[in-house]
């Protein structure tokens, strides 16, 4: 009769909506980590869907903005947190990228998270300021060959995906300028736009309201194919640098042995949140394409992009620290 009761009893939580279910698995707020500063790409995007996510998980989350180290403090907080469903991360191509410059790490971003699900997409670009004489790729790097050293092309943060995406076009292009880095997007970005740097190799979302408002110019997009709101931007291939394809994502983690409840029902409100018609069109008017995936694929993503950007650091001449 227990046995009976007991199986009638899971019986009707299985029968509940999955809402429902999702709900009472989280009994608190859930903290959402991120390794970087307000204002970025990766910010903007989750001050979009939290709205959604918390809307199928029934709890608020709260943003924890923790920059520094390319990401590599904040997750190891997570790494280390608790595995109940209450502490997550927003994982990165800078969490990929991060072994190729460091030679030893704090944690294993293979073994150390458990994977929830992808997100967005988000592509490269170069940029430079307005007055500078140039309007093509090929342009500015027969400008800085022309001058070596003169020219400043900034990143942010050594050790991250935008860092070695600009170490790798100096070294396919033979381009001699100087890296400046900067501690967030909104600093990089407003260097360029005040002519403190000239070049800049940034993520298109934060750098799209500069260049609307005629502050910054695009002179490529360093993905395979062009940006579906900016047809006139060429590739770097069609601009001359066929190999240089340099892509960022973002997705949410948990720390390793999180139950899988939990897992499925945030993968849920990623679902949910990146289905609101209004949020997809957002996120494309703002430079991301919005692609959800399963536990399973991103965790067979993870290993293949660590090893891939640790063959770009290869090809950048990038020396561990």
């Amino acid at each position: 009769m227990i046995a009976r009761r007991a199986l009638l009893g899971s019986a009707s939580v299985l029968a509940l909506p999955a809402v429902v279910r999702a709900q009472a698995l989280f009994t608190r707020p859930v903290r959402f980590v991120l390794g970087f500063a307000a204002g970025g790409a990766g910010d903007i995007t989750v001050r979009m869907l939290v709205p959604h996510m918390q809307a199928e998980i029934g709890q608020p989350i709260v943003v924890d903005n923790r920059p520094g180290a390319g990401g590599i403090i904040s997750a190891e907080a997570v790494a280390r947190a608790a595995p109940d469903g209450h502490t997550m991360y927003l994982l990165t191509t800078s969490n990929m990228a991060a072994p190729a410059f460091y030679r030893t790490m704090p944690f294993d971003v293979t073994r150390d998270f458990a994977p929830v699900g992808r997100m967005v997409w988000y592509d490269h670009v170069i940029a430079v300021n307005p007055q500078l004489p140039v309007n093509t790729l090929a342009e500015l790097i027969a400008y800085a060959k022309a001058r070596p050293g003169t020219l400043n092309i900034g990143s942010i943060a050594v050790g991250n995906a935008q860092h070695l995406g600009v170490e790798l076009f100096r070294a396919m292009a033979g381009a001699p300028m100087t890296t400046v880095t900067y501690r967030s997007s909104p600093e990089l970005i407003t260097a360029l736009s005040t002519g403190e740097i000239q070049v800049a190799g940034e993520l298109l979302a934060p750098t799209l309201p500069q260049v609307q408002a005629g502050r910054v110019k695009l002179l490529a997009v360093t993905a395979p194919t062009r940006f579906p709101t900016l047809p006139d931007v060429l590739t770097s291939a069609e601009s001359g640098l066929p190999d240089y394809i340099v892509r960022s994502w973002n997705a949410i983690v948990f720390p390793a042995n999180t139950p899988r409840p939990q897992i499925e029902a945030m993968n849920r409100a990623i679902r949910r949140a990146l289905g609101v018609p209004e949020i997809r069109n957002r996120l494309i008017e703002l430079g991301g394409l919005p692609e959800a995936s399963s536990p399973e694929e991103l965790g067979a993503m993870i290993p293949n992009e660590v090893a891939a950007w640790g063959r770009m650091a290869q090809l950048a001449g990038v020396e561990k620290q």
